[in-house]
């Protein structure tokens, strides 16, 4: 077991007084060989470039140190002034679950939040009581069970539903070779729903360790620390894609612009992929900002280097990489500094078309900084690359947002870019001649922000589209898409008596919510729990 918390203020910090213990014992032992040198320590003295070096580095090192007890402190200082640590809990039969949590814990330290690591067993009712937000990673082993350590928890605290009020997170490991594929994983979300908890995001499941799934976790962990640029803990195996073409869908928007983009691969032929898979990009810098980077160092971006085995321009190798403050990496030489930065962390966006289309489709939304810059996968997509450049890009499966069988109704739930994958689950029910089609979206503004206008009318003209129902929050009637549904609460009920699933894209902190709790008061909790439970109510929230 391993833990990072803070005690109450005034407490005298032990871990500062073990460090400096340590410290102490090794000056001591210094001292104490010091004797054993009776001749001169160099066979001639320093040259004075060699002083510069070593005060340089002790210079870098206490920064480093400065900044790594800094770090620490803001951690200390929110757990003094009353908030709970975050809590990361473990099952794990081999260690891979117990590795995963604590990197995930590392990263979340490297935020300023506070952490707390512990293993599922030492977990029970009055410690998830006391926490608001925690981080569950939890393997299956055997028939469906949970590992050895964590039997515990499952018969003790798993036999009673006490109320919580907790935000959380849950990755499941497992095999898809077994049945009963994250089971435990899937036991421990329904508890805690069941319990009132909240899941920030939808459950994460990893198939034997797949790299792809544990990038979306990873993803979703920058999110919870705010941090935009955390490096992959392994980088996707990108391919060039071709940009064919690039709209604005709102223009004169409320909100910040959208657009539809056509790619295609740049070798080969269209690949297969289904309704509800993502795409991840890797991004790159604007080339004013590397061109800004590059003036004030005073470099040529033209001078050659060398990046992943691939020979090219140092502004091109900069634009994949996370750029520093140049005062920190001044007087390095290209290479030197190319060594020394970390890669851009890759974006995900859901797929609006399907292969049948004859390209790929993206709908993006060009997000800001509070200061102005672009978001680094928005800015990228939306103004950093023209028609005809290519953009790195690798599909991602997406098994939990896969279509339900097309013999059965479908309901479909969503607002702003979110239309995109709901878009393409449309497509996919078109082209295997699915009827039964129910969509409820929502924006801002319906003089502009009607993306896929003319598919939706056509759809429906045909009889694809049994009902539209459109909710705009700054209209003549101001509403939102979980009023929509609560206003049809009748032909809700009516449709799934008839079996009929429900998929919901779109916003994880508002509309996704809004629509659950909907879901569970005209439904009641029971039957919208057994909906997801088999798989007739899946979501894909951001």
């Amino acid at each position: 077991m391993s833990s990072t918390s803070s005690g109450p203020s005034g407490v005298f910090p032990w871990s500062l007084a073990a460090n400096l213990l340590v410290a102490c014992v090794l000056v001591l032992a210094a001292l104490l060989l010091l004797p054993l040198h009776g001749d001169a320590w160099w066979l001639a003295a320093p040259r004075p470039r060699r002083w510069w070096l070593a005060g340089i580095t002790l210079l870098a090192w206490l920064v480093v140190s400065a900044l790594f007890l800094r770090r620490n402190r803001i951690a200390e200082v929110a757990a003094a002034e009353g908030e709970a640590p975050l809590l990361v809990c473990w099952a794990s039969q081999t260690g891979f679950a117990r590795e995963l949590a604590e990197r995930s814990a590392a990263l979340l330290r490297d935020s300023g939040t506070a952490v707390r690591v512990v293993p599922l067993e030492a977990v029970d009712a009055d410690l998830l009581a006391g926490t608001r937000r925690a981080l569950f990673v939890a393997s299956t082993t055997g028939e469906g069970d949970p590992p050895d350590h964590a039997i515990a928890f499952l018969r003790s605290t798993m036999a009673h539903a006490p109320a919580l009020d907790l935000d959380y997170a849950l990755l499941a490991l497992g095999d898809r070779s077994y049945s009963d594929f994250c089971a435990f994983g899937r036991q421990l979300d329904e508890w805690l729903r069941a319990c009132g908890a909240r899941p920030l995001y939808d459950r994460v499941e990893v198939d034997n360790a797949d790299q792809a799934a544990l990038r979306h976790w990873q993803y979703e962990l920058g999110r919870i620390g705010g941090m935009d640029e955390l490096p992959d803990w392994t980088p996707p195996a990108y391919a060039p894609w071709i940009l064919q073409s690039r709209s604005c869908l709102n223009p004169g928007s409320p909100g910040a612009p959208v657009f539809d983009l056509a790619l295609q691969p740049a070798d080969g032929a269209l690949p297969e992929w289904q309704a509800g898979d993502v795409v991840e990009i890797g991004p790159r810098h604007l080339p004013a900002q590397v061109q800004a980077l590059l003036d004030r160092l005073g470099l040529d971006g033209t001078q050659p280097v060398e990046r992943a085995g691939v020979r090219e321009p140092l502004a091109q190798a900069l634009s994949r990489l996370q750029l520093p403050a140049a005062d920190t990496v001044s007087g390095l030489a290209p290479q030197s500094l190319v060594d020394a930065l970390a890669p851009l962390p890759h974006r995900e966006y859901s797929i609006a078309s399907v292969p049948g289309e004859g390209c790929l489709r993206l709908l993006v939304r060009r997000m800001a900084h509070p200061d102005g810059r672009p978001g680094l996968g928005s800015g990228w997509l939306c103004e950093g690359v023209a028609p005809g450049q290519a953009i790195d890009l690798r599909l991602r499966a997406n098994p939990g947002f896969r279509p339900p069988p097309f013999d059965r109704p479908l309901i479909l739930v969503g607002n702003g870019t979110g239309i995109a994958g709901l878009r393409a689950h449309l497509q996919a029910r078109v082209a295997a001649g699915a009827r039964g089609n129910w969509l409820l979206f929502g924006e801002r503004s319906p003089d502009h922000d009607r993306y896929y206008d003319a598919d939706l009318q056509r759809w429906q003209a045909e009889g694809w589209l049994d009902r539209v129902d459109l909710a705009w929050s700054r209209g003549p009637e101001p509403a939102y898409v979980q009023h929509r549904l609560r206003a049809a609460a009748h032909l809700l009920r009516e449709w799934v008596d008839r079996g009929a699933a429900i998929l919901v894209c779109g916003n994880a902190t508002g509309m996704a919510p809004a629509v659950d709790a909907v879901l569970a008061e005209v439904l009641g909790e029971e039957r919208r729990d057994a909906l997801r439970a088999e798989g007739r109510y899946r979501r894909d929230v951001y």
